[in-house]
């Protein structure tokens, strides 16, 4: 069977690529998170490249190749979300905002709470602060593209929840869209109370259903 050699070649590319670099120290959820990205970037390219060409040969050098752009792509984006990510903490320490890292995604949760009065979609006059250092961070790392997301509990109809969440999620937006952040890099969207990540029984499980989530997602450069 070819294709053991290729995924071993591929594995060794990955691994000596990204060996200067093995992620931020201060990300809890995996200190090499860099490294698994190039391996699995220099995985997918030799799949990518020994699906390709006439013959074996051909195939194995395609492979090879394959393997080394994935990597290096991999080990960068990794990278630069790694720094982002620090930036991000730092900036946002003590603010109330979770800094969660998925992947290569990272998502700010903004509790309604410290966002919005009740019922109302005006962010918080205390709270632009934050959503300033958030844009100053976006506009600095801008190989990304932006999700902001609204979602609420389940009180109350799911069309008043619906457009809710629609217009939270807009609101900040807008703001940071005029402490310029590129408003083509964004998607707007409202979930009202389809995507609880707690009950919604008890007050502490709603609170943490009302909450605008920022998911910035790296594109290649």
């Amino acid at each position: 069977m070819k294709t053991l050699p290729l995924f071993s070649a591929a594995l060794a590319v990955a691994i000596a690529g990204c060996a200067s670099y093995t992620g931020q120290t201060d990300a809890p959820d995996d200190p090499n998170r860099t490294r698994t990205g190039a391996i699995i970037g220099a995985v997918t390219g030799a799949v990518v490249g020994a699906a390709t060409g006439d013959d074996a040969t051909e195939r194995r050098q395609r492979a090879l190749v394959g393997a080394a752009v994935g990597a290096g792509v991999g080990a960068g984006i990794g990278a630069y979300q790694d720094r982002q990510e620090a930036e991000l903490r730092k900036r946002l320490a003590g603010s109330g905002v979770d800094v969660i890292r998925q992947g290569d995604n990272i998502i700010l949760n903004m509790p309604s709470g410290i966002t919005f009065d009740v019922d109302s979609a005006a962010i918080k006059p205390q709270f632009q602060p934050v959503l300033d250092d958030v844009a100053a961070t976006l506009s600095q790392y801008h190989q990304t593209r932006i999700e902001v997301a609204g979602h609420t509990d389940s009180t109350g109809s799911e069309q008043y929840n619906q457009q809710l969440s629609e217009r939270r999620a807009q609101s900040v937006a807008n703001y940071l869209a005029g402490r310029g952040v590129a408003y083509a890099r964004m998607t707007v969207l409202g979930y009202g109370e389809t995507r609880p990540v707690a009950t919604n029984e008890t007050a502490e499980g709603r609170a943490r259903n009302r909450r605008v989530e920022i998911t910035i997602v790296p594109v290649a450069s």
